[in-house]
């Protein structure tokens, strides 16, 4: 994949991240900033960190349990590690740190 390939999905990755958050009834401050970082920060003052990092052609996320590194397979953006996919992951680290069940979909 290149730059503008990668610069293409990972900017429709975080739109639609945060639009699930947005309907996810989350209660967070959903913040995308400059530069590509979609910032939650939940009532608890923990934070949830999304970037691209166009180096690696990933999408990174820092979380209260970790940070983690996703990479498109064609398909969707998946765990380096466990191969898991981007939504599934969010969700389950959101749900932890909001402290209530938060499920989010492409």
């Amino acid at each position: 994949m290149d730059e503008r390939q990668f610069e293409a999905l990972a900017a429709q990755a975080l739109r639609a991240i945060e639009r699930a958050l947005d309907e996810s009834g989350i209660d967070a401050d959903i913040e995308l900033k400059e530069g590509s970082v979609l910032e939650l920060e939940f009532g608890n003052g923990s934070k949830i960190i999304v970037n691209r990092h166009g180096a690696a052609r990933e999408i990174w996320v820092a979380a209260r349990s970790g940070g983690f590194h996703f990479r498109w397979d064609g398909a969707a953006w998946r765990d380096t590690r466990d191969g898991g996919e981007l939504f599934a992951a969010l969700s389950r680290v959101a749900s932890a740190q909001a402290g209530q069940p938060v499920r989010l979909a492409p």
